[in-house]
């Protein structure tokens, strides 16, 4: 079976970011928004990517293609809602070549998703021969989401929150954003739906009703880890993602043999690479490429961006960048490391004393 064409919704404006900058270039430890999108498709192989861009769309284009080069970016000229950009991407992408097999729907803000789910779910899907497999969670309070309508394991439709029925709206499973599509049945429904809605958009949660309606069988795969399908919208949902994203993250270092002293106060980059046996110390901020050897100890309060510490090196109460720093070096406190500086293996640095 080949591999899947995958679609990345990036087009949001994200205005409730109240930044001049496109949302999906917006960080989280380390890596943009739409870096996150890329690194969590990116394992399924995709036969081809594309991108749906709009608010800067120059700028998210080149960001894309410094990161996926064999990627598309597929402007969206008006943001008509889901079922409008997959509609652009997928003329894209047939204007190209036809697009057969499965398609891969997910958005650009959602930057806990997993690869691993999405290898999952598209191992049921083809399983289950699905014409449409639909990602979804259970929330206490769905406020302002699909509400996924079922009959026993199908998915009938999904309804839009302001779309949606009293009874709907008691509805507590949701639509998370994510899809597997067969393209046939992606294309036949893109083609029937309108935007008469409350939003007055297409809706790519149309495409689910269709294709339940002409007997297709519409699979739902729960995805019990909310978080991974958490959007960023403001800059509120932007820290905590950003919270949740480093606790999992020192999470996993502590568990390849990495003593965290206060997990709460070390923040650890997507990109650090720690190995075990290392001590961090409360107040420690690992960003970039920093890369550090066994038995060195961190902190307290020390930050390094981009930085290399050999084997049991102690580097305490310092602020460095773009450093190295040799093995059994003993570094600081208050000592300021500029890009380019060295301290040799065995060296002790401190600052100047007062004149």
């Amino acid at each position: 079976m080949s591999n899947p064409t995958v679609i990345v919704l990036a087009a949001g404006e994200g205005t409730r970011m109240k930044s001049k900058q496109a949302k999906v270039l917006h960080t989280i430890a380390g890596r943009t928004l739409l870096a996150h999108a890329i690194d969590a498709v990116e394992p399924l192989h995709p036969e081809r990517l594309a991108v749906v861009v709009g608010h800067q769309r120059e700028a998210v284009a080149a960001k894309l293609a410094s990161l996926a080069p064999y990627a598309i970016a597929v402007a969206q000229p008006e943001l008509r809602g889901t079922g409008d950009a997959v509609r652009v991407a997928l003329a894209a992408l047939d204007a190209q070549a036809e697009v057969c097999g499965e398609v891969v729907v997910t958005m650009g803000d959602v930057p806990l998703l997993e690869s691993e789910t999405l290898l999952d779910m598209l191992t049921k899907h083809r399983a289950a021969q699905a014409a449409i497999t639909v990602m979804t969670a259970v929330l206490d309070d769905a406020s302002g989401y699909g509400r996924i309508v079922r009959a026993g394991e199908r998915v009938v439709r999904i309804v839009e929150h302001r779309d949606a029925t009293a009874a709907e709206l008691a509805i507590n499973e949701i639509n998370a954003g994510v899809y597997v599509f067969d393209a046939q049945v992606l294309r036949s429904g893109l083609a029937q739906i309108h935007a008469d809605n409350a939003q007055s958009q297409f809706y790519l949660t149309d495409v689910i009703g269709l294709a339940a309606a002409a007997g297709g069988f519409v699979a739902a795969y729960l995805n019990p880890d909310w978080w991974q399908v958490a959007g960023v919208n403001d800059r509120v949902q932007l820290a905590e993602l950003t919270a949740e994203y480093n606790r999992r993250v020192v999470t996993g270092w502590m568990r390849a043999g990495v003593t965290v002293i206060d997990p709460a106060t070390t923040w650890i980059d997507a990109d650090v690479d720690i190995a075990p046996d290392v001590s961090l110390l409360p107040g420690v901020e690992l960003h970039g490429a920093t890369s550090i050897a066994a038995d060195a100890v961190i902190g307290p309060y020390t930050t390094l961006k981009s930085c290399e510490v050999g084997e049991g090196a102690r580097v305490v109460r310092v602020h460095a960048e773009l450093a190295e720093i040799g093995s059994g070096a003993r570094v600081g406190p208050f000592v300021e490391l500029k890009p380019g500086d060295t301290v040799e293996p065995g060296a002790r640095v401190s600052p100047a004393p007062a004149r």
